[in-house]
């Protein structure tokens, strides 16, 4: 398939994206180099947000676009007919940016949070572990497995506050245990969506369009992503075991803290169901968003400030993603088509790498695939979800909350990548071995 201009500029300009997130560490260290609050210093500190990334080169193109093709053409009715403003309107959809921003918004309050430590600390109680492996073990299984239930990116920012809190502040914690703690929970989130067919945005991009239900993807899925998150985060507490000693230092709170009732808990989950019941549908989630912010400003002695910027970022990051994923499918379609299945397995696991496993399996509805190439579609682009921040939507959101435990430098992507590799295969080995037990 031959592309357009658009399309090659597109994709010229998707690779920059790239190629700029694996530099982001290299312009803090140069930020550095300048005086503190000048100009140049605030500029690189900018360049080098990965959260701003996509969205800078999203502009790119959108001026490029609009240079090209007008900003708004118009008919006779003075309606919207072409340019870039028709491609934002029309052509690319941002409720997936907006539902994130505003799951992880609610996810990252305090009742929520503190909920979640309940569930995990219960659990970790009676497992037969040292109070802090106990804990960690606890987190990096049932945090995960969560995201089918009350989102991804919920799961991601509730699991990854509780990593921060417990583990990432903790001075002893070494850098090789904060690579591999990352890499398995952008891994462990990715796959732990699949219990279900509402949670995970690559399952969400095909669950309609190809008839997945809850029971479909339990049986042919979810079993799999358990097994795969138990083994992968015991082998890595084991590879950490002397880190992870000891009892769990709870962390203190301040005099002036008040532990939520539960019918605020209550309130606030039901404003995340109701979001999630939603999620295909902005104007209404965003405006219970508001409504959400009315109730944490009445119950504000009980609240910790919602996180608006750090989500607002992911939210960013994710519509740059979406703005210049759109102009990808004249090179990932035909590479979708033409290969067998277990080629299709590794190179969707492979894609996933450079670009949104959710665009990926949305160029697979656009074409007619078999069953198995279905399957293998989706498998491999969860699988791969944790290899670096654009593989998976929720990612941006565990990366906000933690890249500040990783020194003045940031989290570096090649690091990354290695942190996951580990997790990445073992969730490759059983979503090939182990069999389908639904129809």
């Amino acid at each position: 398939m031959n592309p357009t201009n658009l399309q090659l500029v597109g994709t010229i300009l998707f690779a920059c994206a790239i190629l700029h997130t694996f530099l982001v560490s290299k312009i803090q260290h140069l930020a550095h180099k300048y005086p503190e609050g000048s100009m140049m210093e605030n500029l690189l500190h900018f360049l080098g947000e990965v959260e701003a990334v996509f969205g800078m080169w999203a502009a790119a193109f959108i001026v490029y676009y609009s240079a090209t093709q007008g900003f708004a053409v118009y008919d006779d009715h003075h309606k919207v007919v072409g340019g870039a403003l028709k491609y934002l309107e029309q052509d690319v959809n941002y409720t997936e940016a907006a539902f994130v921003f505003v799951i992880m918004c609610m996810a990252g309050t305090r009742p929520i949070i503190v909920l979640a430590e309940k569930i995990i600390g219960m659990i970790a109680k009676v497992l037969p572990f040292p109070g802090k492996m106990a804990f960690y073990i606890s987190a990096l299984i049932i945090g995960p497995i969560l995201g089918s239930f009350i989102t991804e990116p919920a799961a991601m920012t509730v699991t990854a506050l509780i990593l921060l809190d417990y583990f990432f502040t903790d001075e002893k914690m070494s850098m090789k245990f904060k690579y591999a703690t990352i890499g398995l929970l952008f891994v462990n989130v990715s796959i732990g969506g699949t219990l279900s067919h509402f949670a995970a945005p690559p399952v969400l991009m095909v669950a309609g369009k190809w008839h997945w239900g809850f029971m479909h993807m339990l049986t042919n899925f979810g079993y799999k992503a358990t097994i795969s998150i138990i083994i992968g985060t015991l082998v890595i507490a084991f590879l950490f075991k002397n880190e992870l000693a000891g009892k769990l230092e709870i962390k203190e709170k301040s005099e002036n803290w008040l532990a939520p009732t539960w019918w605020m808990t209550l309130i606030h989950i039901i404003f995340m169901g109701l979001v999630v019941f939603s999620a295909h549908h902005m104007v209404f989630f965003l405006g219970l968003f508001l409504f959400f912010l009315g109730f944490t400003t009445v119950t504000n002695e009980y609240q910790d400030q919602i996180k608006l910027k750090e989500s607002l970022l992911v939210g960013f990051f994710l519509g740059g993603l979406v703005t210049l994923g759109g102009q990808q499918g004249w090179w990932l379609q035909p590479i979708l088509t033409q290969l067998g299945d277990f080629v299709l397995f590794v190179g969707a696991t492979s894609l996933t790498a450079i670009t949104d496993n959710a665009a990926l399996t949305y160029l697979g509805t656009l074409v007619e695939l078999t069953d198995s190439a279905k399957y293998n579609l989706v498998a491999g682009a969860v699988a791969g979800g944790g290899l670096t921040v654009i593989a998976n939507a929720p990612n941006p959101a565990g990366f906000g909350i933690l890249k500040g435990t990783f020194g003045k430098d940031g989290i570096n992507p090649g690091k990354l990548l290695l942190g996951a590799l580990f997790p990445t295969i073992l969730a490759m080995v059983f979503f090939q071995i182990l069999p389908n037990l639904g129809k």
